[in-house]
This record gives structure tokens, C-alpha cells and sequence, in this order.
């Protein structure tokens, strides 16, 4: 005998709609936000960072043009890693006029959840080029031969 089920036509929306909106949230996490503030309105924005791993480590590169390495700071928290810190505009010439300006300007932060098996001590950053490259060495993992035990 077959189990009736009943149909609802929103199920498979609802599935739909969480899959698109978490794919819109990775597709322009780097964009800037508009945010409203004390003195008005303003643009946060936050960097892209691409994360891969080796044999021995996780890599987090993230692209921060024109941002100087002391204006930029790494901390972990239990499981978390963030990275934060700011894009200073720079100074105009006081006869230059802007026509138009793309880049954004201010502070910014990025927090990643760390894998079990990361070395936390061993955590070390290096900038070049623009971009920040933070190395996550894996602990070491005992390789144990299987063991049979005996039922008693």
C-alpha cells in the first residue's frame, strides 16, 4: 500500500529561492553596500578572497589594492579568523578635478570559519602585489595501521 503525501507547491519554491539568494550573497559579497551613517551616506565594502589548500595548508588570498600592510590586521578567535583594516583615500591636488571615481574607501572586514585541523600557532601572512596571503598549516596527523580488536 503506497503512503500518501501531501503536495505542496511552495516546498520546491522555498528550496529555489534559498539556493538563489545564498548564490546572490557570494556573487557580490566583494561589492559595496550602501550604509547610512552619522555624517550621511556611505559605501562599506569588503574584499574578495579566494580560499585553496595543499597537502599542508590553507591559503586565504585576499585582493586589497592600495591598502598598506600596518593599516591591515589578522586575529583568530577560537574558530575564526578575521581580517580587517582600511583603504585610505588618497589626497587630491587641490587643482585636480575627479570626473569619475570607481574605488571605494574605508574600513573592512572579512571573518572565516578555520577548519579543525589547522596549526593556529603557525598562522603567518605575507602581502604582495595587493594581495594578502594567509598561511593555515594543517596539523599533524598521526597515520595509524588499522588494528583489529578482539570481541570478547
Amino acid at each position: 500500500m503506497a503512503n500518501l503525501v501531501r503536495w505542496d507547491p511552495f516546498t520546491e519554491f522555498n528550496r529555489i529561492d534559498r539556493t538563489f539568494s545564498r548564490m546572490m550573497r557570494r556573487a557580490f559579497s566583494g561589492w559595496p553596500r550602501l550604509a547610512l551613517d552619522d555624517e550621511g551616506t556611505t559605501f562599506e565594502w569588503s574584499p574578495s578572497a579566494d580560499i585553496s589548500e595543499t597537502d599542508k595548508e590553507y591559503l586565504i588570498r585576499a585582493e586589497l589594492p592600495a591598502v598598506r600592510k600596518e593599516d591591515v590586521k589578522v586575529t583568530v578567535d577560537g574558530n575564526l579568523i578575521t581580517i580587517e583594516g582600511e583603504r585610505k583615500q588618497q589626497k587630491t591636488e587641490k587643482d585636480e578635478k575627479y570626473h569619475q571615481i570607481e574605488s571605494f574607501y574605508g574600513s573592512f572586514s572579512r571573518t572565516f570559519t578555520l577548519p579543525e585541523d589547522v596549526n593556529v600557532d603557525a598562522i603567518r601572512c605575507e602581502d604582495k602585489d595587493g594581495v594578502l596571503t594567509v598561511h593555515l598549516p594543517k596539523t599533524e596527523t598521526r597515520k595509524t595501521k588499522p588494528k583489529q580488536i578482539t570481541v570478547q
